[in-house]
């Protein structure tokens, strides 16, 4: 019977009948055969590159976030809202803003399956900083919900 080769880890062509013998050593050796890690600056210097790197990655994320949740300087809650009628919805908000500066809102009313059914741009005067505005809007459908969708400075 001829002598098979084997490629199981440890083996030589020559053992491959010989399954009692241990194996020759480790595939990728013993800490031992690697040189000792050097200490000192070098290392200290790598997490200190490391860090700063990391540190400019969260700025600039934190920057993205910030400028995608559009001016935090105006700000607008809805207080009520009646959509009962089937042509027209009446929203209240209050609009948060700063009193030197001129903004304008878009007034949103939605069906059932949140489509569209009617929008409106609304201006909000300067002269006060905190301000409550009422507005009817004319509708395609019943309305379901009315919001304000974004309030920017002029």
């Amino acid at each position: 019977m001829a002598a098979e080769s084997s490629s199981r880890p440890g083996t030589r062509a020559g053992d491959a009948g010989d399954r009692t013998g241990a194996l020759d050593a480790p595939i990728l050796g013993t800490p031992d055969d690697y040189p000792a890690r050097p200490q000192g600056r070098r290392s200290v210097l790598a997490y200190v590159v490391i860090g700063l790197l990391v540190a400019v990655i969260a700025g600039g994320w934190g920057y993205v976030m910030m400028a995608a949740r559009g001016n935090p300087e105006v700000r607008a809650d809805v207080v009520s809202y009646n959509a009962d009628a089937a042509d027209s919805a009446e929203v209240t908000f209050l609009v948060h803003k700063p009193a030197d500066s001129v903004a304008s809102c878009r007034v949103r009313a939605v069906d059932v399956l949140h489509t569209e059914v009617g929008s409106k741009e609304v201006t909000i005067p300067s002269g006060r900083s905190d301000l409550t505005v009422t507005e009817r809007l004319k509708t395609s459908s019943q309305a379901t919900s009315v919001l304000v969708q974004y309030c920017n400075l002029v």
